[in-house]
């Protein structure tokens, strides 16, 4: 009689850090359901499931550690008639542990403990682990099961270990972030381990946002010659079943794979709400100019919230142009968003009024314009802190690698949905989202970037085109390629110089913005740790003439 194909739950579900008592309440509710609907012999929970991941230094926490071991031992109890892997820190043999607990019959059946320990993009578990050295191998339903923890996978040694150990199909739990292309590194780096050791590979990930990351799920398995047979959806909760033949061969949900902007727009969105309930608010605030960028933003916002818990405030000064104003009009309506205007004419010529004095004959320069991006900061984080709403800040990658943005003015906020993304690519999101249905209109699509902070202020005035500028600050910073090397079209070696200057000088600034989502390969923050005082930044091939807009 063939032996029968062992049957696996995938628990793809959120696991917020620190929220001990909720992860353990949706653990035993996936247990449960696991075990009683869907008839799994076996269950996986993504890495660190009772904590979140990453903890941090909340792992140097005595009465941290004892607490998540207590709900180790509350889920192990409610494991009977079915094995569970669950993520959990546990202090172990000398030093705590990055572990996968097989849990089975109301204990702890075995233990995996993770063997690679990242410290690079937005991982640091080499300050608060210790690594593991042997492989875990555990009998489950007559199935001898390889118990692999993230990192593990990627490398060919825990895998070859696991197998010659016995395994017959390994098991990996994870806490992958996204990034734009990610699901296909994974399921590639699966399909390796599978082919090296003929074994079928089930992968379990965690969904949901946390700070400035979002896990975006996608569980898969593949078969034992590395072919996809089972894929659960991109950022959608659940409880996917799928099956793994005695040969090998898998069976369950069939997802898509997504790239591009179907996978990052829901990406930023889902980060967006995740990051706005997480820190106790429902609501949010936002400053609303006309251009792409804040369209965009209060798009993402609407989506991730719904419009009735979106306020877009236009603050128009001497320099906005009634195109603006019917933009932003058209797209707080189209939108359904609460929507105000606030001038700042009057505010505005106060501070001239009272700086003359300090400022002499001097003309006028980006003195000025910072002045006008700070009142309108100020007044929405006066709304923010009146009405209780979380303030989103619209500034894009471009704009923040170079500096062209003002320090306590359009940077202010509590989160930034398109730190992460290009110029280039906003207009890329937008094109996908209007495909969805109407959002940002056709005329603030093709209105050529200004700030107007100035009688017709051009971005182009003080950055290269944006898609130079895009290419340039892909190759220098996802590439780590030198300046001599940046042979970007339309690009001149002067305007390689600048950038690359810009993105110096302007660290400074980014220590102070808002957090946002990582939805590139390299994202500023955990993922890109420069210095801000560095000499680096003197060197001959750094200099070019013609700072960001304003210092800060």
């Amino acid at each position: 009689m063939p032996e029968a194909p062992l049957r696996i739950a995938v628990a793809q579900l959120p696991f917020p850090v620190g929220a001990l008592r909720e992860n353990t309440r949706r653990i035993l509710e996936a247990v449960r359901a696991a075990r009683d609907e869907h008839g799994a012999d076996l269950v996986l929970f993504p890495e660190l499931a009772v904590t979140g991941y990453p903890p941090d230094d909340l792992l140097l926490r005595g009465d941290f550690l004892a607490a998540a071991e207590a709900a180790v031992a509350e889920i192990a109890a409610a494991c009977t008639g079915i094995t569970a892997v669950v993520g959990a820190p546990l202090r172990r043999d000398g030093g705590v542990r990055n572990a996968a607990v097989v849990l089975a019959e109301g204990r702890e059946a075995a233990v995996a403990y993770k063997r690679r320990l990242p410290s690079y993009s937005v991982f640091d578990d080499n300050r608060h682990f210790t690594p593991g050295e042997a492989p875990c191998v555990v009998p489950v339903a007559g199935r001898q099961v390889g118990v692999l923890v993230c990192e593990d996978l990627w490398a060919p040694a825990p895998a070859a270990d696991a197998a010659a150990a016995g395994a017959e199909l390994l098991v990996s739990l994870n806490a992958s972030p996204f990034h734009d292309g990610k699901q296909a590194e994974r399921e590639a780096a699966a399909a390796q381990r599978a082919a090296e050791t003929g074994r079928a590979v089930c992968y379990a990930n965690l969904v949901g946002g946390h700070d400035e990351v979002v896990y975006d799920g996608a569980s898969f398995a593949v078969d034992g010659r590395g072919r996809v047979g089972a894929r659960a959806p991109l950022l959608a909760d659940g409880l996917y079943p799928l099956t793994v033949a005695a040969d090998g061969a898998v069976d369950g949900p069939q997802a898509p794979r997504l790239a591009g902007p179907e996978a990052v727009y829901p990406a930023i969105v889902r980060s967006t709400a995740d990051y706005v309930r997480g820190n106790g608010f429902e609501r949010v605030v936002l400053g609303l100019s006309g251009g792409i960028d804040s369209a965009l933003t209060a798009t993402l916002a609407a989506d991730a919230l719904g419009p009735e818990q979106v306020l877009a405030v236009m603050m128009p000064s001497r320099y906005t142009a009634e195109r603006s104003l019917a933009d932003a009009r058209a797209v707080a309506e189209g939108l359904g968003v609460d929507y105000r205007v606030v001038p700042i004419d009057e505010l505005f010529s106060g501070y001239e009024q009272a700086l003359a004095p300090a400022f002499g004959d001097r003309p006028p320069d980006a003195a000025e314009e910072n002045i006008q991006a700070r009142i309108r900061g100020n007044l929405l984080m006066a709304l923010s802190n009146k009405l209780g709403r979380l303030l989103l800040a619209p500034g894009n990658k471009s704009e923040l690698a170079v500096g062209y943005a003002t320090l306590y003015g359009d940077m202010c906020g509590g989160f930034a949905p398109l730190k992460d993304v290009y110029k280039t690519e906003v207009y890329r999101l937008v094109d996908y989202r209007n495909g969805l249905g109407a959002a940002v209109p056709q005329p603030v699509v093709e209105r050529e970037p200004t700030a107007e902070l100035r009688p017709g202020q051009r971005d182009q005035d003080s950055l290269p085109p944006y898609p130079v500028l895009d290419a340039v600050l892909r190759r220098y910073m996802e590439d780590e390629a030198a300046p001599g090397e940046l042979d970007v079209p339309g690009a001149g070696a002067e305007q390689v110089r600048q950038v690359v200057r810009m993105l110096y000088v302007s660290e400074y600034k980014r220590r102070q913005a808002a957090p946002g989502v990582k939805v590139t390969r390299r994202a500023f923050g955990r993922d890109r740790r420069y210095p801000i005082t560095s000499g680096w930044r003197q060197q001959p091939e750094a200099l070019a003439a013609g700072p960001s807009r304003g210092e800060n």
